[in-house]
């Protein structure tokens, strides 16, 4: 068969693989992007980050198209969970990073988020082909040299480029080729059942649009509005109670809406989606893992491909996007010839993996906040409380080590901000509903905002951004206009 040539191929178009495709297109190279799936099509994650939105995204070009998206607006998110019965809220407007015009993101219909960055990606000059399946990477010694994939005639083809990314999420065939191994945590393992309805209850206003995450016996609901009268509806529940979802779905996600008081509050007026793209009920393992390595020469992995992390937070769209910025960096300082492919990808793991691992500790802090001891599935939460839980997992997650002292220090600090975390909630809880600032100087919530308000600003800024430090001792730092790395030189 003939052997295209280009710079990068990316397996994916999702998020991760559209941003990473686009970027490194925008800067004048030959970029195929192969997507098994003709969009628009389904998928889930479907709550946004202010960073993606104000910040990749202005980097991408689409952030107007985006605000005229007619999306829902997210101003923060809205919580019943841990000891308190009441509901409490937390705003991103309350940041200093994110104050102003950014202080908000979207709530999104994925079908037509990810068709819009696809779309982008053709338009800023990436050669993008649906309905290509990725049949395995073409491998020259240590080195990946492209892949193959059947195309929707069924003909087998073959690319070849100097990089190639792996960016088709969890369920990636290509991960495993990368070396290592795939780290399940025992702490995060969970099974996520969901659905849609029409006519649900809505938040009070401004906050009607932010996502609504309700803690109950079994586990926990997402209750997120992708528009005045559609919701995208979710349990997620312990492996150990798997038996919950088995069987009858409708049954079962009934049963568990019947569990929870305030989502069959939201519920009792509405119906559930029956028909079209939303009229499935589907189980989801929301496992979360990480892989041991990101990279090799010629190959790395973006988004799910790499980690996925419990979805609490809707973290997953902003760790996919937020990779692809990293991996197109990388990209962009080797073919413009500036620095070598060790060192820009040795960057762009260790801040790949540190984001990672800043969400990981802040869902541990923020899941120990749950009081209710009766529950089995919380009390499987408390890490720092059992000496049989697997600790050393964890600091392979946020540090890449296995000593015990160190994970013990680790879990320590987990206990140490949990209790920090949930006094800011409840000094915020017993206030007049508006007072965030004990949230926000809480150390998990600032270590957790700290990258992606730098991300957030520098898109906005450019040029005039302040100038950066390297996040760790002899690392890189980020040109002006966040596309590529620069060597640190302090004044």
């Amino acid at each position: 068969m003939s052997v295209e040539d280009f710079d990068v191929v990316v397996a994916g178009g999702g998020p991760g693989g559209s941003t990473v495709a686009t970027l490194v297109a925008m800067r004048g190279h030959r970029v195929l992007l192969l997507e098994k799936e003709v969009f628009p099509r389904y998928q889930i994650g479907e709550s946004l980050l202010p960073a993606t939105v104000h910040g990749v995204c202005r980097m991408l070009g689409v952030a107007d198209e985006l605000a005229g998206a007619g999306f829902p607006i997210k101003r923060g998110g809205t919580f019943r969970w841990g000891a308190r019965p009441e509901p409490w809220t937390f705003h991103f407007g309350m940041s200093a990073k994110m104050s102003g015009s950014t202080s908000h993101a979207y709530q999104v219909e994925r079908a037509k988020f990810d068709q819009i960055l696809l779309n982008n990606a053709r338009s800023k000059g990436v050669v993008v082909r649906e309905g290509c399946a990725v049949d395995e990477v073409v491998e020259d010694g240590e080195r990946v040299t492209g892949l193959r994939y059947t195309d929707p005639g069924g003909t087998a083809r073959e690319v070849s480029a100097r990089f190639v990314i792996d960016a088709s999420g969890n369920k990636s065939r290509l991960y495993s080729r990368v070396g290592g191994t795939r780290n399940y945590s025992e702490f995060f393992r969970s099974l996520a059942l969901f659905g849609y309805f029409e006519g649900g209850k809505r938040l009070p206003a401004p906050v009607s649009g932010n996502i609504l995450s309700v803690a109950f016996d079994s586990g926990w609901f997402w209750y997120i509005p992708l528009s005045d009268t559609l919701t995208s509806v979710g349990a997620v529940v312990r492996r150990e109670d798997a038996e919950k979802i088995q069987g009858d779905r409708e049954k079962a996600l009934m049963d568990l809406i019947a569990e929870c008081p305030m989502i069959s509050d939201y519920l009792a007026d509405a119906t559930r989606v029956t028909t079209g793209k939303y009229g499935e009920l589907r189980v989801r393992k929301d496992y979360s893992y990480q892989q041991t390595t990101f990279w090799r020469p010629g190959m790395i992995l973006v988004g799910d491909a790499a980690c996925f992390v419990d979805p609490v937070f809707s973290s997953g769209v902003h760790l996919a996007t937020y990779s692809a910025l990293l991996a197109a960096r990388s990209i962009n300082s080797v073919l413009a010839g500036e620095l070598d492919e060790k060192t820009v990808l040795t960057e762009y793991e260790a801040r790949y993996r540190r984001e990672y691992g800043v969400f990981y500790e802040f869902l541990v802090s923020f899941y120990q906040m749950n009081v209710n001891e009766e529950s089995y599935f919380w009390q499987a939460k408390k890490v720092t409380k059992n000496e049989n839980t697997d600790i050393e997992s964890f600091v392979e997650l946020i540090g890449g080590v296995s000593s015990g002292e160190t994970a013990l220090t680790a879990a320590d600090r987990i206990a140490e901000r949990s209790a920090e975390f949930a006094a800011a909630v409840d000094r915020m809880a017993g206030g007049d509903g508006d007072d965030m600032v004990p949230m926000f100087k809480s150390q998990v919530v600032k270590q957790a905002m700290q990258e992606a308000g730098q991300v957030q600003m520098r898109a906005m800024l450019g040029e005039d951004a302040e100038p950066e430090l390297p996040l760790f001792p002899g690392g890189l730092v980020t040109s002006p206009d966040g596309m590529k790395w620069l060597p640190y030189h302090p004044a």
